[in-house]
C-alpha cells in the first residue's frame, strides 16, 4: 500500500498532499479551537483533498485528475468526483500552504465507512493487530460524536528529476467519544455537570497488549489543557489542600481532583505559554513496558467536579442562508467574539492601530450564482465601507457547468470587534435533469468556508530531555501551525422537476403504440378469419343437396327438429366499418402524439 502511494506522487510530482475522510463537525465552542490537534486535524465533514504539485502550470490540471482517480482506487471513496473543474478550485494567499501550484476540492457528502478506514490501517506498520492501533476497534470509532482520518504526505530530498527522494507519511485518526459510564463504573457518573471517568478499556473495549515489533517506538500521552490546568489550581488555592505545582511533582497520584490508574514514565510542562496564564501538561506512558499480562489500560477516575472551557480562536466563525424561495438568497458569515480575544486581545485595546486579521477563503458551486458587488461588511452590527474592513480580495466569478466561484478575502478588523459579518447574494440556478443526484429533493450542498488567523499560531512547547530520540507527536505540538475553523455545510434546496415525468411519458407512448398496432394486428387477424369461413361456405354450397339430406337424417335420427342452416351475411368478407374507424383514429393519434414531440 505505501509503495503504491509512493509511485503515484513521483509519477504525478506531488510535492504535498493532505487527504481527510471525516464524520461529524467539530465543536469549536466546546471542543476548543486555538491549539495544534484543532488547528490541524478538525477537518469538514466529507472528504477534504489538496495537493501542491512540481509540474508546469499547464500540466497541474491534468496531474490533479490522476492523482484524484488513484486515490479513489486505493481509499475505496468517491474522490474521482473531484476530477471535474466544477468541484475544485485554485486558492492564491487564504489557505495555507497556498500557491500557483496548489488545487483543493472538497465532497461534503461523502459517506464515511470501514470501507475508508481499512486502506487507512494498512499504511500502518503492524496495521490493527498490535501497539496502540489495537484500540481502533470499528464500532468504538464510528459511534463517536466526531471522527476524522487524516493523511499527510510530504515529498523529502527530492531533486530536479524525482531521482533519490523519499516521503514523509503522517497519519492521524482524531476521535470525540463519549465514556461509557456504565462500563467504567466510576464515581460522579450520575452527575450531569461532571466530567464522567473513563478507562481505554471502557471507550473502546480493549487493552494494549505492547508496541507493535516494527515500531521503534510506542507511546501514549495524556494532555492536560491550560483550561483544565488553571482550572485545577484555581480550586486547589480555594480548598487549601495542594499545592500550585501538585500536578506535576511525583506525588501525583494524590492529587485531590483526580487519580490515573497507572504511573506516568514522565510529566512534562509547557514552556513560554504566550496566549494563556497556565501551562498545559502533559503525562507520557511508555507501551513497551507493558505485555499480555499486563496490559495498558490508562484510566483517569475524578474526585470532584470540575468543568472548565477548552481555549478557543479569536473570533468563533458560523454561516448560514438568508432569504425564502426558489429564486435568490443571500450568504452570511458571522464572527463572533470569544473569551481568547477578550483576554489576549483586549489587552492591546488602548492602541488604535491594533487591528486583526482575519483570512476568509470560500468556495462556491456554480449553479449557486454569486453577485460578488453585493457584498456587505457589519461591524458590531454596524454596516461599514467594504473598503475600509477588507484590505484585500480576489474573486473569480463562477462559469455555468465550468468552475464555481472563488472569493479569497482579507479582513482587518478592529481588536475591541465584539461581532462581524460577511453577507452576499445569489441567484439559484437550473440544472439539465441528468445533472440532478438520486437525492435531488434533499438539497446541495456548499462546501464549508475557511476562516484563518494568520497572526496566530498555536503550538505547545515541551522540554525534552533526549533531543535525539525526541518524539515525533511533540515535534509536531511544537510547530506554530496557523489557527483555522471551518464553518458549517450549507443545504441548499433550488427548483426539482418532476423526476416521475418521464416515467409517464413512456407509459402513455407505449400504451398508444400497443393500441395501435394492437387493433392493427386484431382487424388483420379478423379479415382472414372471414375469408377463411367464406370459402368454407362457398364449397359447402357445391354438395349442399348431399348435405341436406344428411343433415335432415341425422336430425330424425337423434329425434331433434330439423333447422335449416343460415346463410353468411353478404359483408362477412369484408372489414367492419368500426374496425376501420378504430385504427384510423389510433394511427391519428400516433401521427399527431409523433409531431407534436418532434
Amino acid at each position: 500500500m505505501i509503495m503504491n502511494i509512493f509511485e503515484q506522487v513521483q509519477k504525478f510530482r506531488v510535492k504535498e498532499m493532505e487527504l481527510s475522510f471525516t464524520q461529524g463537525r467539530w465543536n469549536y465552542e466546546s471542543w476548543g479551537g486555538f491549539d495544534p490537534i484543532t488547528s490541524s486535524n478538525a477537518k469538514p465533514p466529507g472528504v477534504e483533498l489538496w495537493a501542491v504539485f512540481d509540474v508546469p502550470q499547464h500540466q497541474i490540471d491534468a496531474s490533479w485528475k490522476n492523482l484524484t482517480h488513484t486515490l479513489s482506487g486505493l481509499f475505496c471513496a468517491s474522490i474521482n468526483f473531484l476530477e471535474s473543474t466544477t468541484t475544485y478550485s485554485a486558492p492564491e494567499w487564504s489557505f495555507p500552504p497556498a500557491s500557483g501550484s496548489l488545487r483543493y476540492g472538497t465532497l461534503p457528502r461523502e459517506a464515511i465507512c470501514t470501507e475508508n478506514l481499512t486502506p487507512w490501517l494498512k499504511l500502518l506498520p503492524c496495521r490493527d493487530k498490535a501497539g496502540i492501533a489495537v484500540l481502533l476497534d470499528r464500532p468504538s470509532v464510528y459511534k463517536g460524536f466526531y471522527h476524522s482520518q487524516r493523511l499527510h504526505l510530504t515529498l523529502t530530498g527530492s531533486d530536479s528529476e524525482g531521482i533519490n527522494s523519499g516521503i514523509m507519511l503522517e497519519q492521524t485518526l482524531t476521535v470525540v467519544l463519549q465514556p461509557n459510564i456504565r462500563r467504567a463504573g466510576m464515581a460522579h457518573a450520575s452527575e450531569k455537570h461532571i466530567q464522567p471517568s473513563w478507562s481505554l478499556s471502557s471507550i473502546f473495549g480493549k487493552q494494549v497488549d505492547g508496541r507493535c515489533v516494527l515500531a521503534k517506538s510506542s507511546n501514549a500521552y495524556l494532555l492536560l489543557d491550560r483550561g483544565l490546568v488553571a482550572k485545577l489550581k484555581h480550586l486547589h488555592k480555594e480548598n487549601g489542600k495542594f499545592a500550585v505545582d501538585g500536578l506535576n511533582s511525583e506525588n501525583f497520584w494524590t492529587n485531590p481532583s483526580f487519580e490515573l490508574s497507572a504511573k506516568p514514565d514522565r510529566i512534562s510542562v509547557e514552556e513560554n505559554s504566550l496566549y494563556s496564564k497556565s501551562s498545559s501538561i502533559l503525562y507520557k506512558f511508555q507501551v513497551e513496558k507493558y505485555s499480555e499480562s499486563d496490559p495498558f489500560d490508562i484510566g483517569l477516575t475524578w474526585k470532584i467536579p470540575v468543568v472548565w472551557l477548552c481555549q478557543q480562536a479569536p473570533l468563533h466563525a458560523s454561516r448560514f442562508l438568508m432569504g425564502s424561495g426558489n429564486e435568490r438568497g443571500a450568504i452570511a458569515i458571522s464572527l463572533k467574539s470569544t473569551q481568547f480575544s477578550e483576554g489576549f486581545i483586549g489587552s492591546n485595546s488602548a492602541d488604535e492601530r491594533c487591528e486583526l486579521r482575519v483570512d476568509v477563503f470560500q468556495v462556491v458551486p456554480w449553479y449557486v450564482k454569486v453577485y460578488f458587488h453585493s457584498l456587505q461588511v457589519f461591524v458590531d452590527q454596524q454596516p461599514k465601507a467594504v473598503s475600509d474592513i477588507i484590505e484585500k480580495i480576489r474573486v473569480s466569478p463562477s462559469k455555468d457547468k465550468v468552475s464555481p466561484g472563488v472569493m479569497e478575502a482579507v479582513l482587518k478588523l478592529p481588536c475591541q470587534v465584539n461581532s462581524a459579518a460577511l453577507t452576499i447574494e445569489f441567484d439559484k440556478g437550473f440544472l439539465h435533469i441528468d445533472e440532478y443526484p438520486p437525492d435531488a429533493n434533499q438539497g446541495f450542498d456548499i462546501p464549508s468556508a475557511i476562516i484563518s488567523f494568520p497572526s496566530f499560531r498555536a503550538s505547545v512547547g515541551f522540554l525534552e530531555i533526549d533531543s535525539l530520540n525526541k518524539s515525533p507527536l511533540l515535534s509536531k505540538f511544537q510547530e506554530k501551525s496557523p489557527v483555522m475553523s471551518y464553518t458549517e455545510v450549507l443545504l441548499v434546496p433550488l427548483t426539482t422537476p418532476d423526476f416521475s415525468m418521464p416515467y409517464n411519458v413512456i407509459t402513455i407512448t407505449c400504451t398508444v403504440f400497443a393500441l395501435y398496432f394492437g387493433s392493427l394486428l386484431n382487424v388483420l387477424r379478423r379479415r382472414v378469419a372471414e375469408e377463411e369461413r367464406f370459402l368454407k361456405d362457398k364449397a359447402a354450397k357445391k354438395n349442399g343437396r348431399l348435405s341436406l339430406l344428411l343433415s335432415k337424417l341425422s336430425a330424425k335420427l337423434r329425434g331433434r327438429r330439423w333447422e335449416p342452416p343460415q346463410s353468411p351475411p353478404a359483408s362477412s368478407s369484408f372489414i367492419n366499418s368500426k374496425l376501420v374507424f378504430k385504427v384510423i383514429l389510433v394511427a391519428g393519434l400516433a401521427v399527431g402524439w409523433q409531431y407534436y414531440f418532434s
